[in-house]
């Protein structure tokens, strides 16, 4: 409950702040909004949620199907020992398993905790909300005039997340776990679930009917599952969608075209301005491609590939997980990596 009140907290005082530092630099170029950028608010805003409501329902629905109905230790059971091959699994998991982030994080949790490599468990909670197949689609549907996009920021997310794997492995020696104190929770939460499996058991003549409650009780608790994350994730869209209208209706175009035709600085700023937005991966490539007239197509790459790896809200997550020291040595580990990646690119011409 602390966790998602200082995540909803902190996403509301940076978005809050946003919006007053735009309208203060207005205000003082004595600039009036009138009733024209308030339409433009609206119509950009409502253009990038209707477009990316359809990806964030499906994504859910998958998320939930894949929560309620795959234990982790079927997961478990199928993870190389190798560590090169564990790396390619973990980059390759979320093709089968698309799990957004709000969900992965917990899954991951309990992984960890039942035996898995800390350094295979990061590489998934990195890579698996990019490398997957409904991301793929919303992103080639959102750069149609782009395809190379969507090639691009799947490949670059794969490559980032393999360096990062094997760094991790090579050097995280000690556990990065917060405490020991998550592994007693889960501990008691699978005994439980054990306790009731066993007592439902013992009941031979009610066994057809706690079958049939149990499967019952599973859909229930795949579409709750299902509403709490959509209402989860739709905040973070609202909130971004918002922002991302009043940023391309009050800051001057000059200014972004500025910044946006820099090499260097339309990456590092896009690289801020997905970490900000928190946006789930399933809709951010409407957003990205909401800017695609006034930014460099690899930095548009960076907030493609930076954003559902490292942002507010995965930072949160992670806090609640790994040491401090961990996470930002985490955070900087991706930045530099996905930064020197899309500057490769570049040089490359591959989005050119």
């Amino acid at each position: 409950m602390n966790l998602s009140l200082n995540r909803k907290s902190s996403l509301f005082i940076v978005s809050a702040l946003l919006i007053v530092v735009i309208m203060f630099v207005n205000l003082q170029q004595g600039i009036q909004i009138t009733a024209d950028q308030i339409q433009n608010i609206k119509t950009i805003f409502i253009s990038i949620i209707l477009e990316a409501l359809p990806f964030v329902i499906l994504g859910v629905f998958i998320s939930s199907v894949i929560q309620i109905f795959v234990s982790e230790t079927t997961i478990q059971r199928f993870t190389p020992k190798n560590p090169l091959l564990g790396i390619l699994f973990a980059c390759l998991l979320g093709i089968f398993f698309p799990l957004c982030e709000c969900g992965m994080i917990p899954v991951v949790r309990r992984l960890i905790h039942k035996g898995m490599p800390v350094f295979i468990a990061v590489v998934f909670i990195v890579v698996g909300p990019v490398l997957n197949p409904v991301v793929y689609a919303s992103t080639h549907l959102a750069f149609q005039v782009y395809p190379a996009m969507a090639y691009a920021r799947m490949g670059l997310s794969f490559l980032v997340a393999m360096v990062l794997g094997l760094v991790l492995y090579r050097f995280v020696k000690s556990s990065p776990l917060l405490t020991p104190h998550f592994q007693l929770s889960d501990q008691q939460i699978t005994h439980d679930h054990e306790h009731g499996h066993t007592h439902l058991h013992n009941h031979d003549h009610d066994h057809d009917h706690n079958h049939d409650h149990g499967q019952s009780n599973k859909l229930m608790a795949m579409l709750k599952h299902a509403a709490d994350e959509f209402f989860e994730m739709g905040k973070y869209l609202i909130i971004g969608s918002l922002l991302t209208a009043i940023i391309q209706t009050f800051i001057s175009r000059g200014s972004l075209v500025t910044i946006g035709h820099h090499t260097i600085l339309s990456n590092l700023f896009m690289m801020a301005f997905a970490f900000i937005l928190s946006l789930c991966s399933t809709s951010d490539a409407f957003v990205a491609a909401s800017f695609s007239t006034m930014f460099t197509k690899t930095s548009l790459l960076t907030f493609l590939v930076f954003g559902p790896m490292i942002d507010l809200k995965v930072t949160l997550m992670l806090l609640s997980i790994f040491k401090k020291r961990f996470v930002l040595i985490l955070i900087l580990l991706v930045a530099m990596l996905v930064f020197i990646g899309s500057m490769l690119i570049h040089y490359i011409g591959f989005l050119a």
